[in-house]
């Protein structure tokens, strides 16, 4: 079994396309939706939601007015700003203002303050046309996105290896946060996807960076290469002097917005798409390159 995550080093290049593109290519597969800040993969996947599962998030604070003597130790020692008195008196803590750290819990003289664990976060385990879906749906503005990250990578694995399957196959976060720290710990592989423009080319160089950290094998592949092709030639020249292997390149498609749209994979929705038969070789190609890796 082989464990892959296809990542983007910003939003927009076109990573959850593909990823979803792959998936009418490849068999017996058991995929994760790491992006667990904005999952958009279910939109395409179209899945029946067959265990849902709470995510502890941050720690919140909260103040039992009966209890509390508007002493102000906690808004003293609050290096958040997050207690102040409010209009009509007492004390209130600013939900979005508060970091969790439970200083407040600790300081106060009565014991009037009390934290729980968010609740609004949650992971989900699906069926779709593609095989099994892991997934999830965190609240605005929560926290621990690179351990919610880890915890659905845990459970595909356990569902990859009662299933005897071949791959699992992560679409990961933009950028080098936690999240996407967390979506390549422990992969066999990792693809990455860019785009032809300055911010594309900036943010794929640290997110080699990121991956060369890990010494994880990387593909490399350029979505809409036809859109600037001064700088589509810097980025192959770029990715020949790491070493990193150049799988193909899309041209920029209106069909794959049509696909979108119809919530369809552009194999789905027009099964004799240039890019369809690039990236079915390029998964070709990625299999093959693994498997003599393992070999």
């Amino acid at each position: 079994m082989k464990d892959i995550t296809i990542l983007s080093g910003k939003g927009g290049t076109g990573k959850t396309s593909i990823t979803a593109a792959l998936a009418s290519v490849i068999e017996n597969t058991v995929f994760v939706d790491a992006d667990v800040d904005a999952a958009d993969l279910h939109i395409i996947f179209q899945p029946e939601n067959k265990e849902t599962h709470v995510f502890d998030g941050a720690w919140v604070a909260s103040i039992d007015t009966d209890l509390c003597t508007n002493c102000g130790l906690c808004r003293e020692h609050c290096k958040f700003d997050a207690i102040n008195f409010k209009t009509g008196g007492g004390l209130e803590i600013d939900s979005f203002a508060c970091e969790g750290c439970r200083l407040c819990e600790r300081v106060c003289p009565v014991g009037a303050i009390s934290s729980e664990r968010s609740t609004n976060n949650f992971w989900y385990v699906s069926d779709t046309r593609f095989g099994p879906l892991v997934h999830a749906k965190m609240g605005p503005g929560e926290e621990n996105s690179g351990k919610l990250v880890t915890q659905i990578r845990k459970s595909a694995k356990e569902i990859a290896k009662a299933k005897n399957a071949d791959y699992i196959l992560n679409d990961g976060p933009p950028g080098i946060g936690c999240a996407a720290i967390a979506s390549i710990t422990g992969a066999d592989a990792v693809i990455l996807i860019t785009e032809p423009s300055k911010s594309g080319f900036h943010d794929v160089v640290r997110l080699v960076e990121l991956v060369q950290s890990f010494k994880i094998p990387m593909y490399a592949l350029i979505n809409k290469f036809d859109i600037n092709l001064d700088i589509c030639n810097q980025m192959e020249s770029f990715f020949a002097s790491q070493d990193i292997k150049l799988m193909g390149k899309l041209p920029f498609s209106e069909d794959v917005v049509h696909s979108m749209v119809a919530k369809k994979t552009i194999l789905e929705y027009n099964k004799e798409s240039e890019i369809g038969i690039i990236l079915s070789e390029l998964w070709k190609e990625v299999a093959s390159s693994e498997q003599k890796i393992e070999q």
